[in-house]
């Protein structure tokens, strides 16, 4: 007799759609389609040459350790350069404060399992990253949203759905998946004096924020909750930043990277789905060697080269193709 397996399958699994991203990543293998839709850098601009030699080096010098299981809040030296490299934008955090996730994906589910209860309301921009839902209805989260416009969520919205007393907020301050729109930065010190004065936590989803190729960097929500609420006792407060290497270096290394308090490492790192969040040595340790030696997180220079070539084939201004 065969088992009915959809029978057998956890009740929580019964609100599970489809994923519309995955469905987006399989259009994207067929080789004459580009895709505007899923968020996919230019295979063509990987730096794959660098990638190899990068691999070789650490498997001839480190192989066995390469090879090896690696620590649950991810390789130390990647940590440590991260914490270092966060420093540019003002993020003052040290590499206890950093967990390494497979993707800034598994942030989100990590996030999903400690902090949602079925029925708990999540504070979102209307709309939002679809990957980010996804995560979050997987424990039964409810949704209050507020809407963006040009300059981002519309603060002078956000204390009413603060006042429904989400469990945590959820935004995407730097070109927005998908409105494209970055949160101004008025707005932003709206929004974390609004988030410290009901005491909902920020969840600070930030892929995009190294690919600005124009215009300054403006302060991270993380490094303006510190500042606004003079947070001089060195402890991290009311935000948690994640982000990736994913726009980067490259998608396929599966890398991202989560800043938060000690304690909520910790409890991260014990995570209550029972699967260790050990990424792998193996791309850890290359990726460290690369963004260490080219600094590609800082220079980008493969992703501006991309965009030139696209405004080109576009017959578009440069200028006019911009991430706002």
């Amino acid at each position: 007799m065969s088992t009915p397996w959809a029978h057998r399958f956890a009740q929580r699994t019964k609100s599970v759609k489809s994923s519309t991203i995955r469905e987006l990543l399989k259009l994207t293998q067929r080789p004459e389609v580009i895709s505007f839709a899923g968020g996919l850098p230019a295979p063509d601009v990987f730096p794959v040459e660098r990638f190899e030699t990068a691999c070789h080096r650490v498997l001839e010098a480190k192989g066995a350790m390469a090879l090896q299981y690696s620590a649950s809040e991810g390789y130390t030296p990647l940590r440590e350069y991260l914490a270092q490299k966060m420093a540019k934008y003002g993020i003052i955090a040290g590499p206890d404060n950093v967990l390494i996730t497979s993707g800034s994906q598994q942030a989100l589910d990590l996030i999903g399992k400690l902090l949602i209860n079925p029925g708990d309301r999540i504070l979102l921009e209307a709309p939002t990253y679809l990957g980010a839902l996804q995560a979050f209805n997987v424990y039964g989260a409810e949704y209050v949203s507020v809407p963006v416009d040009q300059d981002g969520l519309r603060t002078g919205e956000l204390e009413e759905a603060l006042r429904s007393g989400p469990k945590f907020m959820y935004v995407l301050p730097n070109f927005q998946n998908p409105g494209g729109v970055t949160l101004c930065e008025p707005r932003r010190h709206e929004l974390v004096l609004l988030a410290d004065k009901y005491g909902i936590p920020v969840i600070e989803d930030d892929p995009y924020g190294q690919l600005r190729f124009e215009g300054e960097h403006l302060p991270p929500l993380l490094v303006l909750d510190r500042d606004n609420l003079r947070r001089d006792d060195g402890k991290l407060g009311n935000v948690i930043y994640l982000s990736t290497f994913s726009k980067t270096l490259a998608p396929g290394i599966r890398l991202g990277w989560m800043v938060a308090p000690p304690d909520v490492i910790s409890s991260l790192m014990m995570n209550p789905g029972g699967m260790p969040v050990a990424v792998g040595r193996l791309t850890s340790i290359p990726s460290t060697t690369m963004a260490r030696s080219e600094d590609i997180m800082a220079e980008n220079s493969w992703q501006k080269s991309s965009r030139y070539c696209l405004n080109a084939t576009a017959g578009t201004p440069s200028k006019q193709w911009r991430r706002r």
